[in-house]
């Protein structure tokens, strides 16, 4: 182990005396680094470095069982249990799994490193960026086939696990165009003949605005921005009154996806929080910047979309009611979102 790697195990270990409930991801901010790093101070001790063969992996997955599969940004957690089911990963644009229970759209061009990690009594598969940043988790629960885990382990352990890491920053976004820059009009007319909802980041892409400008600049009646305080009416709504949703949390290496009803909800200080036994979801509302309603033309009618961003403009979360291809989407769901626009 290096010097610097064993100085950061040093700072890790004292900031676990002080504060023992500290999350890794707090633990990583607080001292500079990223939490692939702090894993590293660990190898040998619980973790084990992957061979960076994710698809593979993942494939393999299955053979767990039941798992809690994790995915969050700096403002929201979604943790979904279920077994990963109907992997593909013939585009190299965005790999799938698509089960009633784990659903995800996956960036694998955005993965960099892989471990398994062993906590005591809890043990995962864990995937880093080429910044160290955490884009997924695979936790195992009281269900799952822990045989198997030790399998997957022994097959992709990395022969060399004193390895050295090399981090790379992520390129910042580029700045957001000058609304006068933008074919305003010829936006707006392509938002209204949109044929399906996946269209939308195309085509914001093709006339230079930013997620959020799109938003501002939307025709008239297909985006409003509503007070950030009715996120969470929305979703205690539709637990009161029993409303499927789909609520997709992700950052730039994944999506992650639930559907369903919402049952229980609870704050813990500034988190609101969905707890049902397959689902939870955690939600800053503190880190929330803007709240929108957003309307998108498809060939199976409008789809109704709340979506949540931060102070940078990305996403945090975004609610659907629940709905598939080729079936319109629920009327009550516009109901519900048509009471926050009163």
């Amino acid at each position: 182990m290096s010097t610097l790697v064993n100085n950061l195990k040093e700072k890790w270990e004292a900031l676990k005396v002080e504060n023992p409930h500290m999350r890794i991801r707090n633990a990583a901010t607080q001292l500079g680094v990223s939490e692939a790093e702090l894993l590293l101070t660990s190898v040998g001790e619980g973790v084990i470095i992957l061979k960076p063969e994710f698809q593979n992996i993942l494939t393999e997955v299955e053979s767990l069982g039941k798992v809690m599969a994790l995915t969050r940004n700096d403002e929201c957690v979604h943790e979904r249990k279920g077994t990963y089911l109907n992997g593909d990963f013939s585009s190299p644009h965005a790999q799938l799994f698509v089960g009633e229970d784990i659903d995800l759209r996956i960036f694998l061009n955005s993965w960099k490193f892989a471990f398994a990690v062993v906590e005591g009594d809890k043990k995962s598969f864990q995937f880093f960026g080429k910044d160290g940043l955490a884009l997924h988790k695979i936790y195992l629960t009281k269900e799952s086939n822990e045989s198997a885990f030790e399998t997957i382990v022994e097959k992709y352990k990395a022969e060399n696990q004193d390895q050295v890491f090399e981090f790379e920053s992520i390129a910042p976004k580029a700045p957001e165009k000058d609304d006068a820059e933008i074919d305003v009009e010829g936006f707006k007319k392509a938002w209204t003949e949109l044929k399906d909802t996946h269209d939308f980041f195309m085509m914001t892409r093709k006339f230079g605005v930013s997620r959020t400008q799109a938003l501002r600049l939307a025709p008239e009646g297909f985006a409003k921005k509503i007070d950030n305080a009715k996120v969470v009416n929305v979703i205690e709504d539709a637990s009161e009154k029993q409303i499927p949703i789909m609520v997709f949390v992700g950052n730039r290496g994944i999506i992650q996806i639930h559907t369903g009803n919402v049952k229980k909800t609870l704050w813990h200080q500034q988190w609101f929080n969905i707890m049902d036994p397959d689902f939870n979801l955690h939600l800053d509302v503190t880190k929330i910047e803007e709240a929108w309603i957003v309307k998108k033309p498809t060939e199976d009618g409008e789809v109704t979309a709340i979506e949540i961003f931060n102070k940078e403009g990305d996403f945090i979360v975004q609610f659907f009611g629940k709905r598939k291809p080729g079936i319109p989407e629920l009327q009550e769901w516009k109901d519900l979102v048509a009471d926050l626009e009163k």
